[in-house]
């Protein structure tokens, strides 16, 4: 299943959680669990769920039973607001930045990640900019906010996006040299997949999520799910260049350009070709002539477009 018609099951889905919520509904035998809002799997992992209005909200499985209570405490927070029953009420008592930051968002968002389990990282990206904010809020000054929002970058690579990294098989296929040089080892054997997260400094400081697997049958490094969202999101087209980076800071702290650390932050950013006539089609980068002449499809610099006889090149 392609990852578009994956997403949209997921939103179809949005309120029992698809096969893993049905899965949890199918086993009423198994025994419970000592948290509110959480419930065993067949296949000895823990589910989390929450009802809305007599609806029941599946909020993804976990690896153990406390991190599925805990995903149930934040819908609860977002749901049902402070007063809502949760199971380590001590973690939350003085999270007033951290309901704030729940208030912010649908309850959509919310759910979408806890399934995904990036809730706690896109907390601590929103933390650590509000934190920026009211440092320079506080006469900090632009220059110590700005430091601190845009950290000094080690630039890790570029790619030149090809038409198959922008079409429908969504996925960026990451260049075999670069990506065991700067992205985590995967065992080629198992090709289990991890999340790799990016800042994203044009986008706000939104932080970009992208599974990245190695695909035995290509033998090729690619990154998958949330790749298609970002391609549309920033209008991507072939030719356009996708760059990634880390903050310097990694480094200073011992680890190499390129190596992974627990505390590495990367960014990704993306700079646009120069469209032909994009200012007069109304259609950035759609590749046709100023003034809406023909397309021209070239093979090798060739126009195979007129060679074929289907239209000169700028003809109207």
């Amino acid at each position: 299943m392609s990852t578009s018609t994956q997403e949209a099951a997921e939103q179809q889905d949005w309120m029992n959680g698809g096969d893993e919520g049905a899965a949890a509904v199918a086993s009423p035998r198994a025994p419970s669990s000592r948290y509110k809002g959480v419930v065993p799997q067949p296949n000895g992992r823990w589910g989390a769920q929450i009802y809305e209005r007599h609806a029941r909200v599946w909020l993804g499985t976990f690896a153990d039973e406390a991190a599925a209570a805990r995903a149930y405490d934040v819908a609860a927070l977002r749901f049902r607001g402070r007063g809502g029953a949760v199971n380590f009420p001590a973690a939350h008592a003085a999270a007033a930045a951290e309901m704030a930051f729940l208030a912010a968002l649908p309850k959509s968002e919310v759910v979408d990640m806890l399934r995904k389990h990036t809730y706690d990282d896109e907390l601590r990206q929103a933390l650590r900019s509000s934190s920026s904010a009211a440092a320079a809020a506080a006469g900090g000054g632009r220059d110590r906010a700005t430091a601190m929002l845009v950290p000094r970058r080690v630039a890790l690579f570029e790619k030149d996006v090809t038409p198959s990294d922008v079409g429908r098989l969504n996925r960026l296929v990451v260049p075999k040299l670069q990506a065991e040089k700067h992205f985590p080892q995967l065992d080629e054997t198992a090709a289990a997949p991890v999340l790799l997260a990016f800042e994203d400094d044009a986008g706000g400081g939104k932080v970009w999520r992208f599974r990245y697997s190695y695909w035995s049958s290509s033998q090729s490094y690619v990154l998958t799910r949330g790749w298609s969202r970002f391609v549309r999101e920033k209008g991507l087209a072939a030719g356009d260049t996708v760059a990634f980076s880390q903050a310097a800071a990694a480094a200073a702290s011992g680890i190499d350009a390129g190596e992974v650390g627990v505390k590495r932050r990367m960014f990704i950013e993306c700079r646009k070709r120069k469209r032909k006539g994009s200012s007069h089609s109304g259609v950035p980068g759609d590749g046709c002539c100023p003034g809406g002449g023909a397309r021209v499809v070239r093979l090798f610099g060739a126009n195979i477009a007129a060679a074929a006889a289907i239209g000169a090149s700028c003809v109207r």
